[in-house]
């Protein structure tokens, strides 16, 4: 490691500082077996998202600009031989992550940790040979700043057009890069510091499927990793970065974050446990209604007998989710109505049920041309402690029939299981990475202990 100048000297209490005294001292053995065992479901969901990923063209545009402009090999690109400097390893990875929209989440934050953190940490963790303790007390922090701080500014940063994501994530991966490196407190404050004036990302991509939210958790990984290597080389960032006169909650929500949030309860509740995993690839916020959807096809509604169909969300998971068209697969996977279509129509949802020539059928199109989107006073009031839905079918004989879903499959209270996520991840290999291998990169996942050899992970990341 190189020779690092001081960093900031500062004193003043802030919450960037009280996180940072948090998450440097913050040791593997300290991180209990619920968050542990948290940490294993969420890097086999996050590896089953990257595999598939990787497939997707954005995700290989990327790889070859990264690939091109070259740099030491310092980190794995996931499911391939090719090795790239960390912070481009992180931002292949990231991106390749969410290219389904298959990624876990964190209801209270509308967030996405996973693509974020993990890509960060098994960059940081290859490039500086880290143990597998500080790879844990790595991921486990970064996640804890993460949600933290998406849910202290959610809903409000998500109503004025801001990607959780792409903002909160550049600081969890700069917590989750400088611990594993071993910053000291002030450095990773100054980490922290740096992430702020880092952070950003926008959401008009709903308005139509724009490729660029593939690529949020793949920048904030390279940036955090970006931000936690300057500050080691000394570059400071301002104390005050959150709650500051012209800090980053004034910047992003005027002031009316839940600031407290982001150092509340450090170290005796560990919010990787509460991270969802999805069942299916498209936007969580209307996971309910699918539920809801199959659940009726389930008791045999028959698709040709609907007449109208309506959908009951919360106003962040009605806005920007209400259009009817899919003129691309994003646009497709960011569109309650087509997510319930599809679902009505073709059963359990997969990536292929949103292609965009799914929808272009006269059967499909009737029935989006029939389904309206509205806010539901019952889903709105538990928002965001609880991400509802309601469908409401009309039936060509003016019956009506409903489901309500207060807890989408995946979350917390109505969990995938470990075998799920196993079978998940078998599921989304691609043709060229062996089964064996997979499995038993999935087998070392699922044993990883503390004292674990996190050199004998990486090969198994390549595919060897």
């Amino acid at each position: 490691m190189s020779a690092v100048a001081s960093p900031s000297s500062d004193t003043r209490e802030s919450l960037s500082g009280i996180f940072a005294a948090y998450a440097s001292s913050l040791d593997g053995a300290q991180v209990d077996d619920a968050a542990l065992h948290a940490l294993r479901r969420a890097m086999v969901d996050y590896l089953a998202c990257v595999y598939a990923g990787n497939e997707q063209p954005a995700s290989q545009a990327i790889r070859r600009w990264a690939a091109a402009e070259g740099g030491a090999a310092a980190a794995t690109v996931v499911g391939s031989q090719v090795r790239l400097p960390a912070s481009q390893a992180a931002f292949v990875n990231g991106a390749a992550a969410h290219s389904l929209d298959f990624d876990d989440g964190y209801t209270r934050g509308s967030v996405h940790p996973g693509g974020v953190i993990y890509s960060a940490a098994l960059a940081a963790a290859e490039k500086y040979g880290a143990s597998a303790a500080d790879f844990i007390a790595g991921v486990v922090a970064g996640y804890d700043m993460m949600l933290r701080l998406a849910e202290a500014m959610h809903p409000t940063s998500a109503l004025r057009g801001w990607h959780n994501t792409a903002v909160a994530g550049v600081l969890g991966a700069a917590v989750t890069a400088g611990r594993i490196r071993g910053l000291s407190p002030q450095q990773l404050r100054d980490a922290i510091g740096l992430a702020t004036s880092f952070s950003g990302g926008i959401r008009e991509y709903l308005n139509d499927g724009a490729e660029v939210k593939r690529l949020h958790p793949g920048k904030s990984a390279r940036d955090g990793i970006v931000c936690a290597e300057l500050a080691a080389e000394g570059i400071t960032g301002p104390v005050e970065s959150l709650e500051g006169a012209d800090g980053l909650f004034r910047a992003m929500v005027d002031d009316r974050a839940k600031a407290g949030r982001v150092v509340e309860g450090l170290g005796k509740e560990f919010l990787i446990t509460q991270a969802y995993f999805k069942p299916y690839p498209c936007c969580r916020h209307f996971h309910a209604v699918i539920d809801a959807t199959l659940a009726l096809r389930d008791e045999g509604v028959d698709p040709a007998r609907v007449r109208g169909i309506t959908i009951g969300l919360y106003e962040v998971g009605a806005h920007g989710h209400d259009h009817r068209t899919a003129s691309n697969l994003l646009e497709a996977q960011m569109s309650a109505p087509c997510a319930v279509v599809t679902s009505l129509l073709h059963g359990f949802p997969s990536v292929s049920t949103f292609d965009p020539a799914v929808f272009t059928s006269a059967e499909a199109q009737r029935l989006l041309a029939a389904t309206t989107v509205e806010v539901d006073d019952e889903c709105q009031a538990i928002y965001p402690k609880i991400r509802s839905g309601i469908v409401t079918l009309e039936l060509d004989d003016g019956t009506r029939v409903q489901k309500r879903v207060l807890e989408p499959r995946g979350e917390v209270a109505n969990p995938l299981s470990d075998q799920d996520l196993s079978q998940k991840f078998m599921n989304n290999l691609p043709e060229h990475v062996s089964r064996d291998t997979a499995a038993r990169l999935l087998d070392w996942i699922w044993n990883m202990k503390r004292d674990s050899d996190l050199s004998a992970m990486f090969p198994l990341l390549a595919g060897n």
